[in-house]
């Protein structure tokens, strides 16, 4: 753990990012071993006994020696008395106008856009994402629910998995019992809205109160949460598994509303998945709604029966976007879906404020050409604004105020200079070729600590028709550095192709990343190795986000060969937003002179994510005018109309001359920041795009 610690605080301490493993006793040496050819920690901590006690030792003093028994009683029961009121139902404030209200609603922040938060972190890492979290040519719809492929190393699979979330804390400020049983529905709800059917769906719950003390009313809080809880686990036939909970939301005279998040979860198809934008002018929208009691609450069958109903329709192809309405109503979630595509809405003006402005839990807004599949709400359109009863708001107006409320906080949208980029153009008349064909080349990955994209990387080259090897750096001690060198450089030998993949090395702390790759690069048997594949053997190179950040220091792009760098030459440097993007970005084959981008054309564009928070590229104009006349300008970040742009929201670091990757001279060795590992069938489904620029089929093929 950490020094200075005692036993105690060793005990009790919270140990993520460890695990235990029970293994036999004569296979403990074994499995250390095998940990440490990971690059990993392991120690023996503990021996199973015949007798029944945990005893703990610290400096040869017993400082624990309890009875299994003890601890399964968890100690010693304590009984408190829990007053629960009565649970008559909910209420919402309905807007007195149609424009104020939908203003208010995009600025509330229950509802206002979490896209900078959400960018933060790595939202296509394990080249598993069939959604990605905001939907549309724009990718400003949120979805809602989290939709994964089934992680295999090697394999492929349709088989996804799903996870949804559910809660209001006004609705539970008022009733414990009606808004732990509405989060329930809700986080289901948006399991069927997302394509998944409700035939094997499993619940987990979060809860945090205030701090309770000896109170019987606060006492009543938690237990009317959950006997709301387990009332709609009874009435859909569903169970909870585990879940955590925590009574110490107080802090002097601030206490957290009763809290209990529904976290619904599941399995489908990919080919099942549908997503929440709007499609296409001209289609309605139209809810379909179950019944609801009298106080407020969706009747079960009559909503295990819309479940049944809206995947049923998913599967005949007759959705073709759907959403269920939580917070903010059918108001919310109609504005959500036109973001993602920039299409409007007329509502129909048989609605009252209260259909578009009031709580629908349980229901489906479903896109559809046929509009006797539920009670019309009105039509897509495609001029970006939002109708009703002869008011019309600017969708733009809409999404300023959605946008604007968190910018401050978590930045998205940065003034840029509105200088023009040139599309750089550069076809290639001869590439390079092997002098040695291969009909299988071996692409050797190392795996340095924070590496985290060598399982993506050996499956996109396997997948091409390549032979992958992962090795994995050890760093733990020195005489491991030291065997890792020399097992590397031996392997290169063997390799034709070496591919640095993406990670966070050292924790992408400050002008972190590479800095170890790039050291052990620079070790005289392994730049020996490296030269000799390139200047010698023909090979290729190629490194991905950090990978990128390491050929670039090593200078390995755009030079060719490892050499020493200075402040004259071309750097990758932190985005001009000041934090890491996740998303995905379009971007423009420049160059094919690289054997790496054969089988594309100049002007060719594809979608890639992106996932790094040092992405940005800078050269002077110099160096850059002489990497474009060489043909070393492999790829530009470009605009929905394939233009070179310095717009945030698509050349989202801020490189220079909207550069997203380069090459060596020859175009052999190819740095870039996108991830073109991360390609799969079934993936982005809520985002269009040609995804697979055949970077490494056209490695293949090069040393045919």
């Amino acid at each position: 753990k950490y020094d200075g610690l005692d036993g105690t605080e060793l005990a009790i301490s919270e140990s993520q990012e460890r695990m235990a493993v029970v293994v036999e006793k004569e296979d403990a040496e074994r499995f250390i071993t095998i940990a440490q050819s990971e690059n990993l920690s392991a120690t023996r901590v503990a021996t199973v006994t015949e007798e029944p006690r945990l005893v703990m030792v610290w400096n040869r003093k017993k400082i624990v020696d309890v009875s299994r028994e003890f601890l399964n009683s968890n100690g010693a029961e304590r009984h408190i008395n829990a007053r629960v009121s009565r649970a008559d139902g909910y209420k919402k404030t309905i807007p007195s106008s149609f424009g104020s209200g939908m203003t208010d609603l995009a600025g509330d922040l229950n509802v206002c856009s979490k896209r900078g938060l959400s960018e933060m972190f790595d939202s296509t890492i394990g080249a598993g994402s069939v959604l990605m979290p905001f939907g549309g040519k724009y990718q400003q719809t949120p979805v809602q629910a989290m939709v994964q492929k089934i992680s295999t190393e090697k394999k492929h699979t349709d088989d996804c998995s799903l996870m949804a979330w559910g809660y209001n804390p006004f609705i539970t400020e008022q009733s414990p019992y009606h808004g732990a049983y509405l989060a329930v529905i809700e986080s289901v709800s948006k399991l069927i809205a997302s394509g998944a059917d409700f035939s094997d769906v499993y619940l987990t719950f979060q809860e945090y109160f205030e701090h309770l003390g000896r109170d019987e009313d606060r006492w009543g809080k938690p237990l009317s949460a959950l006997l709301g809880a387990l009332r709609a686990q009874l009435d859909l036939g569903i169970a909870a598994i585990g879940g955590k909970d925590s009574m110490s939301g107080t802090y002097e005279n601030l206490t957290v509303p009763p809290t209990l998040v529904s976290f619904a979860v599941t399995t489908a198809k990919t080919s099942d998945i549908i997503s929440n934008e709007f499609k296409k002018a001209g289609n309605y929208a139209v809810i379909i709604k179950p019944e609801y009691d009298g106080r407020g609450l969706p009747k079960p069958e009559s909503l295990k029966a819309n479940f049944d109903t809206v995947s049923s329709l998913v599967r005949a192809g007759k959705i073709v976007s759907c959403y269920t309405p939580t917070y903010g109503g059918v108001a919310e979630a109609v504005f959500k879906m036109c973001l993602g595509n920039g299409l409007g809405f007329e509502f129909s003006d048989a609605l009252s404020l209260n259909d578009i402005f009031g709580y629908s839990y349980g229901s489906f807004i479903v896109e559809t050409d046929d509009e006797t599949l539920g009670t019309v709400l009105g039509l897509v359109a495609e001029k970006a604004e939002i109708k009703y009863n002869g008011e019309s708001l600017s969708l733009a107006d809409l999404q300023k105020t959605y946008e604007d409320k968190l910018e401050s906080v978590y930045p998205c949208n940065i003034k840029t200079d509105d200088g023009k980029v040139a599309n750089i153009s550069f076809a290639a008349t001869e590439r390079k070729a092997p002098a040695v064909k291969v009909s299988k080349p071996r692409v050797l990955i190392p795996a340095f600590p924070g590496t985290n994209c060598e399982y993506d990387s050996a499956k996109a080259v396997r997948d091409a028709g390549a032979e992958a090897e992962i090795f994995v750096i050890n760093n733990m001690t020195q005489s491991g550095i030291e065997r890792s060198v020399e097992q590397f450089a031996e392997k290169v030998k063997n390799s034709q192709i070496i591919f640095i993949p993406g990670g966070f090395s050292g924790g992408d702390e400050p002008d972190g990343s590479g800095k170890f790759i790039t050291a052990f690069f620079r070790n005289d048997a392994i730049k020996e190795s490296v030269t000799d594949l390139l200047e010698r053997r023909d090979g290729l190179m190629l490194g991905i986000c950090n990978g990128f950040q390491a050929l670039i220091k090593l200078g390995l792009v755009p030079y060719g060969k490892i050499v020493d760098t200075d402040e004259n030459s071309p750097t990758l440097t932190f985005n001009t937003i000041g934090r890491h993007q996740s998303r995905l970005v379009r971007t423009r084959v420049s160059s094919n002179k690289s054997p790496w981008l054969a089988l594309t054309n100049v002007g060719d564009i594809y979608t890639v994510p992106v996932s790094h928070g040092e992405g940005r590229f800078y050269a002077d104009e110099k160096t850059v005018a002489y990497l474009a006349e060489n043909g070393q300008i492999a790829t530009q970040y470009v605009d929905l109309d394939g233009n070179a742009t310095k717009d945030i929201h698509f050349n989202v670091n801020g490189s220079v001359c909207a550069i997203e990757g380069i090459t060596s001279p020859d175009g052999r060795v190819l740095g870039k920041m996108g991830h073109s590992e991360r390609i799969g069938k079934g993936l982005y489904k809520n985002v269009a795009g040609e995804y697979d620029m055949k970077l490494f089929l056209s490695a293949v093929e090069y040393f045919k």
